[in-house]
């Protein structure tokens, strides 16, 4: 269930990953964007992802669509959250999650900046 691109033969199973991931999360907001419009909009100005987990014995991946949105946006989008969360089940996800951008910008025991510089900064985009 990898995402089948070859660019050399030194790439990692963890980059193959991480692309998967990157696609799960568009093909995500575009079927959103597709059936669901009004939707597509609010999620314009979230920041969508894929969050792998590895829970049970043995460790069983679960993934589930993490949605960042700042504090004024959170209540426009979580209105959908049933609708969100079917579309996520359909493609084989195990939940929906929202998260509030802005409280982890400013908690201070937050390891987002070290842990994953992009997503920090895409964090500060969508808290403005």
């Amino acid at each position: 269930m990898y995402a089948i691109l070859k660019i050399s033969s030194t790439l990692h199973k963890l980059d193959f990953v991480m692309i998967r991931e990157d696609i799960l999360a568009k093909e995500f907001v575009r079927v959103v964007k597709n059936y669901y419009p009004k939707i597509g909009e609010l999620l314009d100005g979230c920041h969508v992802k894929v969050i792998t987990n590895y829970w049970g014995r043995p460790p069983k991946r679960l993934q589930y669509i993490g949605i960042y949105c700042s504090e004024q946006m959170m209540p426009h989008v979580q209105v959908h959250k049933e609708v969100l969360r079917e579309l996520a089940d359909n493609m084989g996800l195990v939940q929906v999650v929202f998260l509030n951008a802005s409280r982890l910008l400013r908690d201070p025991m937050s390891k987002i900046k070290q842990s994953d510089p992009r997503l920090w900064l895409d964090l500060h985009w969508v808290a403005t």
